[in-house]
């Protein structure tokens, strides 16, 4: 009877290298199907992918240092200064003779700002006035900029492109003028509004000269919350006030626009 269990238990023992072996198998199996699922590439759904990722690495940078004026002083390197200091641009316009000529080609001007933004104006974000000697084209800070920011949200990129689109072709100076609320702001980078304001309208500057409107028809003013449009007592009023506002003269020289 002994001599029996232990036969048993020895063929039992001599049987366990089957279990190991299954498992094994089993294993190997399993990596061969996910090493075969791994190689069965849809070349479809591989060509999108490829183009979509080519289409993000090789896009243009979307992307506008803020001007610091507080303590920390920023250096423009050899980068940014060939990006501020495109060719200018040789196709005026707007070179018929006199001042009626002039004032033609600035109303087409502003009929070309009604017609692109259209909807942007409706929804109360833009607002074009113009006159014998100037268009007044006023952006809501909420287009541009974050609160306290000199920066341009990625948004703007597509406002100020559609802009310099209509202005690269003409010779009109151009003035770009910030506006804050009356909310005190004072930061290392900012110190008042003043330099929140001049820094919001220079970066809209950079902004043109990127897209190649000459440097040299522009300038940039900060008035800071001193120039308000509406009361600064309510949260309507205060978002009126933070603007910055493009004026374009009928003129071509930047320095007879600004005096």
């Amino acid at each position: 009877m002994r001599n029996r269990r232990r036969t048993e238990d020895d063929m039992h023992n001599r049987e366990r290298w089957l279990i190991s072996y299954a498992d094994f198998i089993t294993l190997l199996f399993g990596f061969f199907v996910v090493m075969y699922s791994v190689s069965s590439v849809n070349e479809g759904k591989y060509k999108v992918l490829s183009e979509t990722l080519t289409g993000v690495f090789n896009a243009p940078q979307r992307s506008v240092e803020p001007i610091t004026v507080g303590e920390h002083t920023s250096r423009p390197d050899a980068a940014d200064s060939q990006i501020v200091a495109p060719p200018v641009a040789q196709a005026p316009a707007n070179d018929a003779d006199g001042e009626q000529g002039r004032s033609q080609a600035l109303q087409s001007i502003a009929n070309q700002f009604q017609d692109e933004f259209e909807t942007l104006i409706n929804q109360g974000l833009i607002t074009v006035e113009t006159s014998s000697e100037w268009i007044e084209l006023s952006l809501q800070n909420s287009l541009l900029f974050g609160s306290g920011n000199a920066e341009p949200h990625y948004d703007a990129f597509p406002v100020v492109e559609s802009i310099a689109r209509i202005l690269v072709g003409h010779d009109n100076a151009i003035r770009v003028e910030g506006f804050t609320d009356n909310q005190p702001i004072r930061t290392s980078a900012y110190p008042s509004n003043w330099e929140l304001s001049a820094a919001r309208a220079a970066a809209i500057v950079r902004l043109l000269a990127q897209n190649e409107v000459d440097p040299q028809r522009m300038a940039a003013i900060g008035y800071g919350q001193f120039q308000p449009v509406a009361r600064n007592d309510t949260a309507e009023g205060r978002s009126r006030n933070r603007r910055v506002v493009l004026l374009i003269s009928r003129d071509a020289s930047i320095r007879g626009a600004v005096r």
